[in-house]
This record gives structure tokens, C-alpha cells and sequence, in this order.
């Protein structure tokens, strides 16, 4: 069939190849010896044995013929050698379609076992991508990447519907804790953390969510989550429409900034951390100045830095872990997902092969939304069966909403005795909420009391020294250390007034440093600051040989966050003071801490 006869389609197809060729993707079309090294690591291979489509180098070829027909030399000049072909009808393309998205999920198992480093799934996307530009694709693919286009998330959660599930969240959150503050904030600017899920999530598992907040609230994080641009998914990743990968991942980065978060964490997900943040600035053309990380690091930090306590002995049933093709050989995420789940789970069994060598849940790529290959995604899922029941375990661990439903649909074909959870779920599980210090209020009687003592023990002052007269603060240094400017300064003039030296730090790292510079007498300590939190600040400085000597005085105005203090296990401050605070009570409490008599 001659170049005229060629439908528009295949043409299309043809000459966006050109458009799409790069380094990577050449060198792959170019560098397959045939050795058979990658047809056994292919889960489609090992279930379908005798049938050679499923090879990789075999789909592959269907996909270089092409390349090697229109843009390398050798195919133009020696087409039967190389075997180049070109593609001619839509009949041809929708054979294509077949290979690409019917019979690999883009797992790149076969990439790791390469050794000439062929990346079968990089060009296998790109002629996806090809394919969906003319409008030929499962039809799956066309209603997920339509809504993530138009709504906005690739499961058409309604905006409304998705404030509302936050809301009710919060609202059992803080049934469950008995703490009203206990709530999921939405667009809250200057946030430390801006927390992007799944739509699965909100859509059919909300307590991932509930989980999550429990864990940044008792972490004491300074935290939100966005109205709109929440969806860290990306459809674009799974269809090759790069321009779709594009707009969602700036959909998110655009609102990330517009409330100025300092660090985007990811809920768990292996294709969603993979296309926002190894992919997704690519796509979209643009850089971003703020800090981005799974869900599963956030907590790994929770817990060692004793932000939130747990207790392992709550998950006693046997696990095993799923590592996520994108999570895992995309991206190297392995090691701290075992890391939490040992200290979270007392009975921890691996599944072999893993890491990298682990096999596709039968889910990637987007194949839990072609529904007309679903017969032969689960019959390759008679080799993630077999995995799994040679583990033992009763419930299988997996950090992608993805592998959920993917693991989920192969436990329940092959009749296996297990569920699946996520790690969110077993670190809220495990979670020690602290209890609630009880604060006592003075009756008038005692306030009456006190205060007379306070006048009996206190020597005369003179007429004209004013109504807050007392003990001179004069020859003593105090370090103010807040966020808040302008509780800075109202501290600062009352402490100048009253004869202190005062130096001033806006950050916990900048208190430090003046503190092991200056030496001061005293300093005041503010919890909720971004960056180093307080407390983190309050327990470096009391394991510090240089500075824990150093009266330290808390004043917050998140109570909540105490417990972070007085669980640690340091020397207890010297002082605390919940804002508002006001010129008496403040002056009271240092003169008690610096043993300042009134005069």
C-alpha cells in the first residue's frame, strides 16, 4: 500500500513517532540483541507459556518495526533485513492497541533484567501516547483521561462531594480523639505540608484519609489539603498523552504554590509519586521550589524523630510486603517502606522475588480501567498468586491505592486467604494517642491566695516604680524565639522595659546558633514554627553539651503540641506559658525562672 492509500490515522501515527524520538527511546529501539534474557521476568510469559506475543522482545518488535521502517537508515535501506515495516490501516493500529495496552501493564520488570539496558516500557508509553493522539484506545482510557481532563481527578470526584468527605472525616476524626482540634484543614496557607491523595481515597476509601490526619495531628504538623489540584494521580502516565500529564501535574504544583506549602507529600501511591514527582515537572515544562516526598517517608520521620510514638505489639497478624513496579524499579522506594513496617508489625515475612524483581500486581499501567482485558490480566495473575500464598501471611501490605484493587481482584479470582491494607492504615493502628493533659484552673480562692504570698515575700517598692514594678531584669540576657514578628517585638519591649538585654530569632535553626554565640541567660521557645519545629529545636538543645545548661521557657499558642515536650526524654523546660499571654504574666514567670526577686 502505497504512502497516498495510507489512512489518516496511521500517517498520524507515523509522523508523531518522528516528534517523539529521543535518546532514551532510540537507544532502546536500537540496542535489542534478541537474547530471550527479559521473556522469563514477564508475568504475561510465565502465565501464557507457548504463546511467543507475549514476549517482550516480540511486543517490542511491533513497536521498532516502525521506528526502523521511517527513521533509521537501515530499515530504509534494507527493510527486509531488519525486518522494518510500517503500519497502514486503522486495522493495523488497532492491532497495535492490543500489544501496547492489552498485554503489558508497563511493569519495566523486563528493563531491570536487560543486560543491554533495553526500556521496553518507555517506548511501549510513547506508542500508547501515539495511539491515543488518533483516538484509538480502550475505551477505559478514554473515560478516566476525559475526567481527569475536564473534572479535574481521574475518578470524577465532584469538588463538592470531595469537601464534603473531608468534612465528615474531620468530624469523626474528632469524635474518636475527643479533640476539637482534631480537624483536616483545606487551603490553609504557609502550611509546613500540603497532603495530595488518590481519588480512589476520597471516592471509595475514605479512611486512608482519616488516617492520615490522625497521624499529622498527633505529630503536631502544621498541615492542609487542597480544595482543588488534589489528584497527585496521572492518567498520563498509563495513556502516553503527555500533554495530559502536563496539565495535571501543574494543576497540583500551581496550587501547591498558591498556598505557599513548603513541601508536597504524596499519599501512597507507586504512579502517582512516580508521575509528580519524577515525571510530572518534565511534562509540565516548569520547576518547583518546594520539597516533595511519599507519605511513607513523612511517617518513617514521624517516628524516629518521636513525633508520634507506636506500638507494634497492635499488628500481631503475619504481612508480607508488595513492592509497586513505580514505586520500586521506577524509583527506588524500597527500603523505607520495610523499615516502617517493622516497626509497626511484629510478624513480617518477605515474598520472593522483591524489590525490584517483584511482580506486577496485574493492575499497572492503567489495566484496572480496560475492562475488555481483564480475562487476561487475571490469568496472568496466577503468578502473583502463587507469591503470595508461598508468603503465609494473612494480609499483604502494599503502598499504591493501584496494587490495592490490583492484589485485591487477584485474591479474590484465586481464592486466596488474604487482604490487603496500606501502611497509613497500620501505623494509625499502631499509633499511640497520648492522653490529654489535664489543666486544672485555679480557683478565685487560690489565684487570692497566691498572690498574697507572692506580696508577703516580696520586698517594698517605691511609689513612683509603677504597677508591674518588681525585680530588675537589668545585666540579663533572654533570647525570643517566635515566627510571629510581631509577638517578637511585644515580647522583646516588655522584657527592655523592664532591664533585659534581648536578642530576637524568627526560626528554631537561627535560635541556635545566636544561643551558642551569645550564651544568653534564658530563652523563650515557641512550638508551632515552621521548619525545625519547637520541639525538635527543645530536644536538640538539651542533648546538646553546649547548650542544654540553658533555662528554656515555652510560650505556644498550640497546646496541643506539649505533649511533644514532656514526652520526650530530656529535662523538662524551666517554664510554659499558652498564648495570649499578657505584660504581669510573662514578667511573673521569667523573674520565677531567673530567681529574680522583686526589689
Amino acid at each position: 500500500m502505497s504512502k497516498q492509500t495510507r489512512s489518516y490515522n496511521a500517517q498520524k501515527v507515523i509522523e508523531r513517532m518522528g516528534k517523539k524520538l529521543n535518546r532514551q527511546i532510540v537507544g532502546s529501539l536500537t540496542a535489542c540483541v534478541h537474547c530471550g534474557m527479559c521473556t522469563d521476568s514477564c508475568h504475561y510469559v510465565l502465565a501464557n507459556p507457548g504463546d511467543p506475543t507475549y514476549a517482550p522482545a516480540y511486543k517490542a518488535d511491533q513497536i521498532r518495526k516502525i521506528f526502523k521502517r521511517h527513521y533509521d537508515w537501515t530499515g530504509r535501506v534494507l527493510p527486509w533485513w531488519v525486518k522494518a515495516k510500517s503500519v497502514h490501516s486503522d486495522e493495523d493500529l488497532e492491532t497495535l492497541k492490543d500489544t501496547v495496552f492489552g498485554k503489558c501493564t508497563n511493569c519495566r520488570r523486563c528493563t531491570v533484567n536487560c543486560p543491554m539496558g533495553v526500556d521496553y516500557a518507555t517506548f511501549n508509553r510513547m506508542a500508547r501516547g501515539l495511539l491515543v493522539s488518533v483516538g484509538i484506545m480502550p475505551e477505559g482510557v478514554a473515560v478516566v483521561s476525559k475526567d481527569q481532563w475536564e473534572i479535574g481527578n481521574q475518578m470524577g470526584v465532584l469538588k463538592e462531594d470531595y469537601l464534603e468527605t473531608l468534612d465528615w472525616m474531620s468530624e469523626e476524626l474528632q469524635d474518636e480523639l475527643k479533640d476539637e482540634t482534631a480537624v483536616i484543614p483545606v487551603d490553609k496557607e504557609d502550611a509546613d505540608v500540603v497532603y495530595s491523595i488518590n481519588p480512589r481515597e476520597a471516592k471509595y476509601d475514605p479512611r486512608t484519609i482519616s488516617d492520615a490526619a490522625k497521624i499529622f495531628h498527633i505529630a503536631g504538623e502544621n498541615w492542609t489539603m487542597p480544595s482543588e489540584g488534589w489528584d497527585m494521580t496521572n492518567f498520563g502516565l498509563f495513556s502516553g498523552d503527555d500533554e495530559l500529564g502536563g496539565a495535571v501535574a501543574r494543576k497540583l504544583f500551581d496550587k501547591v504554590t498558591e498556598l505557599r506549602g513548603k513541601k508536597l507529600v504524596i499519599s501512597e501511591c507507586g504512579h502517582g509519586y512516580r508521575s509528580t514527582r519524577c515525571e510530572g515537572q518534565n511534562w509540565a515544562g516548569m520547576d518547583v521550589d518546594f520539597v516533595m516526598e511519599s507519605s511513607v517517608n513523612t511517617m518513617l520521620r514521624y517516628v524516629k524523630e518521636g513525633r508520634i510514638k507506636v506500638d507494634k505489639s497492635r499488628n500481631t497478624i503475619p504481612v508480607t510486603f508488595h513492592d509497586s513496579c513505580n514505586n520500586a524499579r521506577s524509583c527506588g522506594l524500597t527500603e523505607e517502606p520495610r523499615e516502617l513496617l517493622n516497626l509497626v508489625c511484629e510478624n513480617f515475612t518477605e515474598m520472593y522475588p522483591n524489590r525490584a524483581e517483584n511482580y506486577c500486581c496485574t493492575g499497572g499501567g492503567g489495566a484496572m480501567s480496560m475492562s475488555e482485558y481483564t480475562p487476561r490480566r487475571l490469568k496472568s495473575g496466577k503468578v502473583k498468586a502463587e507469591q503470595l500464598a508461598a508468603t503465609g501471611a494473612k494480609i499483604v501490605v502494599t503502598s499504591c491505592h493501584n496494587c490495592v484493587d490490583g492484589l485485591q481482584d487477584v485474591i479474590r479470582h484465586y481464592k486466596l486467604d488474604m487482604k490487603v491494607t496500606q501502611l497509613v492504615n497500620l501505623v494509625a493502628d499502631a499509633l499511640v494517642i497520648p492522653e490529654p493533659v489535664e489543666v486544672v484552673a485555679p480557683t478565685p480562692a487560690e489565684v487570692v491566695a497566691a498572690v498574697t504570698a507572692e506580696v508577703e515575700k516580696a520586698v517594698p517598692v517605691e511609689a513612683d516604680a509603677g504597677p508591674d514594678a518588681g525585680g530588675s531584669l537589668a545585666g540579663y540576657t533572654i533570647l525570643v524565639t517566635d515566627d510571629e514578628p510581631d509577638f517578637v517585638v511585644f515580647a522583646s519591649a516588655i522584657l527592655e522595659d523592664n532591664g533585659a538585654k534581648v536578642l530576637q530569632a524568627h526560626s528554631g535553626e537561627e535560635a541556635m546558633e545566636i544561643a551558642r554565640r551569645e550564651t544568653p541567660d534564658l530563652m523563650t521557645l515557641d512550638l508551632g514554627m515552621p521548619g525545625t519545629s519547637g520541639s525538635e529545636v527543645f530536644e536538640a538543645m538539651r542533648n546538646d553539651p553546649d547548650l542544654k545548661s540553658l533555662p528554656i521557657f515555652i510560650i505556644t499558642g498550640q497546646p496541643e503540641l506539649r505533649k511533644l515536650i514532656y514526652e520526650r526524654d530530656v529535662r523538662k523546660p524551666e517554664g510554659y506559658l499558652d498564648k495570649p499571654i499578657n505584660e504581669q504574666g510573662l514578667l511573673t514567670n521569667i523573674r520565677k525562672v531567673l530567681n529574680v526577686s522583686r526589689t
